[in-house]
């Protein structure tokens, strides 16, 4: 048993190589500032919930880079200095196609968005939506089994879509691990990508179920553990989007009772567009996603990360009552626990990275003042094992979109309290595994028709979840460079 030391109060002695700004002066420009080639990428949305998100997503990408619902660029857009190919290839001159693949095994939220005034913005050859259409009914053996049957013609879509780049950097999935198509199909084709490019980066925008209040769906801790099991494997970074905290921040600091989708969509759509500035707007650090990843995931199975935004708003109406926002109110703001979008609180534990994007205008002394400030009141507590410092990159703002504050910030963060999150969802996962309930719906799947390959990946599943939770625990430690996972698993 390690003796565990508490976490340090952050110094920031290592954090200015990080704060790589546009002004010679204060430090050198990291060699990663000159302008190559943008790096593209693919966004797979997936299931209900993914392609909910995705839509959204695009609404707001579309806005930042000036380019109307039909993809076509409009004329005040056209000189920008920004990065439209990253995420959108041209079509001919002024037409601009997402690099998005839109996967369902029912019709229902693809058709809406078919039908929506987006309905021109993508490619219709990159929609699938299973021919039978009968979803996977909250299963994640039948997504699963599902994406095996069609595999081809999803991977010959992503094939043409990565032959399609110039320099393809990865891909990104945005799904939800509790139903049956985010979370079957999802990690069929993280285990897919990972084979077919190991070269290539795989980030997630993954939501994780409301553990809280009863489940929308009593199989959700078994889809839940399945998926984990493959997040924590096949992709590089896994951004975590907990539905409990979206609907309580919602609720809680948005005041709107009741939260529909919509509105907790809306919140997570800010949070990816916000996370994909630096690689969209070129000129500051991290302009690629592995740089990015890098700088938030110093050993690579602790990847699950947090994020914080602030000002939160989703009512565009309503944001006339800002409060004045300062880079050190704003940069205060994301290291408090009620502005993250994971209930996890940070209050227990310690950081074992952060970064903060913050958009808008910004002077660099003010950041330096502020990171100064956030030190001496040790509002933040970093790993004894590495350096600890708050990364800053300073990005620009989209000038085609209006918006009531000056200053606005993400920040993505790698907690060690993750680990309390993953507990909730093995907890509840076996609650209904030690009685085997429900596992009848799971054995229609080629994969669980015998009970013995049934077992083996529930169990395996389930102490890669553990394996997980005991790293994040051990990370808080100062012997941590030293630990091992003891498993027999593939998480070694």
């Amino acid at each position: 048993h390690h003796h565990t030391h508490p976490c340090h109060p952050p110094s920031f002695t290592t954090s200015f190589h990080s704060l790589t700004f546009h002004h010679s002066h204060f430090c050198h420009i990291s060699p990663s500032f000159k302008h190559t080639m943008p790096r593209e990428i693919i966004t797979l949305q997936v299931g209900q919930c993914g392609n909910q998100i995705g839509a959204e997503f695009w609404k707001q990408l579309t806005l930042e880079h000036g380019i109307s619902p039909d993809g076509i660029i409009q004329p005040y857009a056209t000189k920008g200095s920004d990065r439209k190919d990253v995420f959108f290839y041209q079509a001919d001159d002024e037409h601009y196609i997402p690099r998005a693949l839109l996967v369902d095994l029912e019709p229902g939220v693809i058709r809406r968005i078919q039908s929506s005034e987006y309905r021109n913005l993508y490619n219709p050859e990159n929609v699938y939506i299973h021919s039978q259409g009968g979803g996977a009914g909250n299963n994640w053996g039948s997504g699963y089994h599902q994406a095996e049957s069609v595999h081809e013609e999803i991977m010959e879509m992503i094939d043409r879509e990565a032959d399609n780049s110039d320099s393809l950097e990865g891909f990104t999935m945005l799904h939800s691990i509790a139903g049956g198509t985010g979370s079957g199909v999802g990690s069929y084709l993280l285990e897919k990508l990972n084979d077919r490019y190991p070269k290539k980066l795989i980030q997630t925008y993954s939501v994780f179920p409301n553990t809280k209040y009863s489940a929308d769906v009593v199989v959700q801790p078994y889809n839940s553990i399945l998926t984990l099991k493959r997040l924590t494997l096949n992709a590089d970074a896994v951004v975590v989007l907990d539905n409990t905290a979206l609907n309580q921040i919602a609720t809680n600091r948005l005041n709107i009772t009741n939260p529909s989708v919509s509105q907790t969509n809306s919140l997570v759509s800010t949070v990816i567009a916000a996370s994909t500035t630096t690689l969209r707007y070129p000129g500051y650090m991290n302009n690629d996603l592995v740089g990015l990843i890098a700088s938030l995931v110093p050993t690579p199975r602790c990847h699950f990360l947090c994020c914080g935004y602030t000002p939160l708003t989703i009512d565009k109406q309503n944001q006339l009552n800002i409060q004045k926002t300062s880079v050190l109110d704003v940069m205060r703001r994301l290291l408090q626990p009620k502005n993250l979008m994971v209930s996890s609180s940070t209050r227990k534990g310690c950081y074992i990275s952060v970064l903060n994007i913050i958009q808008g205008e910004v002077d660099p002394n003010q950041v330096h003042k502020s990171l100064h400030r956030i030190r001496e009141r040790r509002l933040a507590r970093f790993i004894p094992w590495g350096p600890a410092s708050i990364q800053v990159v300073l990005s620009k703002k989209s000038p085609y979109v209006k918006s009531a504050h000056r200053v606005s910030g993400l920040m993505l963060a790698n907690h060690t309290n993750m680990h309390s999150l993953i507990r909730e969802n093995t907890d509840d996962f076996d609650k209904i595994y030690k009685k085997k309930a429900f596992l009848n719906n799971y054995k229609e799947a080629d994969m669980f028709r015998d009970d013995v390959d049934l077992h083996a990946e529930f169990d395996e599943s389930r102490e890669i979840a553990e394996c997980l939770i005991q790293e994040y625990k051990a990370a808080e430690s100062v012997d941590y460079p030293q630990w091992t996972p003891n498993t027999t698993s593939a998480y070694r």
